[in-house]
């Protein structure tokens, strides 16, 4: 059930969902980068700093339970597009938070609009993409976090060396703005998922997505991927500056280098994924990504060059995987039911975002001579669920090309 698009609609449609991304991405990014800076600016530990973390996945979950009961009672383009006004709104109110309280609790509200604003991108996506070209569809939204690595990133930094902390927040608020006007022009209207049926009540919809085996499989799967992945993500930064000996002043460097791969790698995965089969690319780039894994979280001190190639290949393979994981994510849900499936689905990434991040902080300390230590452990555990992830992704069944 796709509603169809021309070339040209479609074209706009996913460059415009990109863009909404791009500001969501960047929001959730740019709290890594800024990990030494806030933890100064605030005198906080790792801990409360992967608690600042924490929050917004946390709240994205419990926003995701909630956008379940009515994500599929409305029309998509205009809930997103209220949903990124929101989003906007709270980013705003990261941007004027007095404190580290304050701070936290507007980083839960950009939370609550940011996860579903994720649920609905690519359940959008769904709908509107055929099974054929769906991979490649989701390389293209996914190259908001090239483009956020390679631009957004190193300026929010920028901003926040020489403007304070509180500009890369006011920016992503101005960008939220940006794309809504963006949205409502080019975006189409997508309303085939409303059936003349009325459902029993608010949670019927969430009953019959978790009555589904293969749904819950491929929530299983969907959490596997963010855990492995955001065990590590969240304290590179940190450990770069701290044991790597990169400067701080060099960490844009790595954003923009990094950045530049996965622009490329990004849409090369999506059209192998589509031609390949997206099982057998996922699991292909799932192994491979292993061993920047255990690479980065392993290394000393290293010359800037030497950790872009860590770093880098650490970004072009882990991001890569969900390129072609979203695609049987978003396959393997009933078309009537995508919505509801993806907001949970955005929930389960969400609780294994904000539980990875939680429990790689305990993990992890800076000893007496403001060093890290305990990321080796951090880089096992995040192996481990890669390859839970894989052996699960065999056994998810897809929708074929109708879905």
């Amino acid at each position: 059930m796709t509603t169809e698009l021309s070339p040209r609609v479609e074209r706009f449609f996913l460059l415009t969902l990109a863009g909404i991304q791009f500001s969501h991405v960047l929001d959730f990014m740019i709290m890594m980068p800024l990990g030494p800076i806030l933890m100064t600016a605030f005198g906080i530990d790792t801990h409360e700093f992967g608690l600042l973390v924490a929050s917004y996945s946390f709240s994205a979950a419990a926003s995701g339970v909630l956008a379940a009961t009515f994500v599929d009672r409305f029309e998509r383009k205009r809930l997103l597009l209220v949903v990124v006004a929101l989003f906007a709104l709270a980013t705003l109110a990261c941007a004027l938070a007095p404190g580290y309280s304050t701070l936290l609790l507007a980083r839960g509200m950009a939370g609550v609009f940011g996860g579903v604003m994720g649920a609905l991108i690519h359940t959008m996506i769904g709908d509107a993409i055929p099974f054929s070209r769906r991979a490649r569809a989701s390389g293209i939204v996914a190259s908001a976090f090239s483009l956020s690595t390679i631009a957004g990133v190193p300026l929010s930094l920028w901003l926040a060396n020489h403007l304070g902390w509180r500009a890369p927040f006011g920016l992503i608020a101005l960008l939220g703005v940006v794309f809504m006007l963006v949205g409502l022009r080019f975006l189409p209207e997508l309303r085939h998922h409303l059936g003349e049926e009325k459902r029993a009540h608010l949670l019927s919809d969430t009953f019959s997505v978790l009555a589904d085996g293969n749904h819950l499989r491929a929530l299983l799967f969907s959490a596997l991927i963010i855990f492995s992945g955001f065990t590590v993500i969240p304290y590179i930064t940190i450990y770069a500056v701290s044991n790597v000996g990169i400067a701080q002043t060099d960490i844009p460097i790595v954003y923009l280098v990094g950045g530049f791969a996965t622009f490329i790698s990004a849409r090369l995965i999506g059209r192998w994924a589509d031609r390949h089969g997206k099982v057998e690319i996922y699991r292909r780039v799932g192994l491979l990504a292993m061993v920047p894994l255990l690479v980065l979280t392993h290394v000393g001190v290293l010359p800037l060059w030497g950790w872009l190639i860590c770093s880098t290949s650490f970004f072009v393979l882990l991001s890569g995987r969900m390129i072609p994981a979203m695609a049987i994510i978003a396959s393997a849900a009933q078309p009537k039911l995508r919505g509801t499936f993806m907001s949970l689905n955005g929930t389960m990434q969400s609780l294994a975002m904000g539980l990875a991040t939680t429990l790689a902080g305990f993990l992890v300390n800076m000893d007496d001579s403001g060093r890290m230590v305990g990321y080796p452990l951090v880089g096992y555990v995040a192996v481990v669920a890669n390859l839970a992830a894989i052996w699960c992704a065999s056994r998810i069944v897809m929708h074929g090309r109708n879905a």
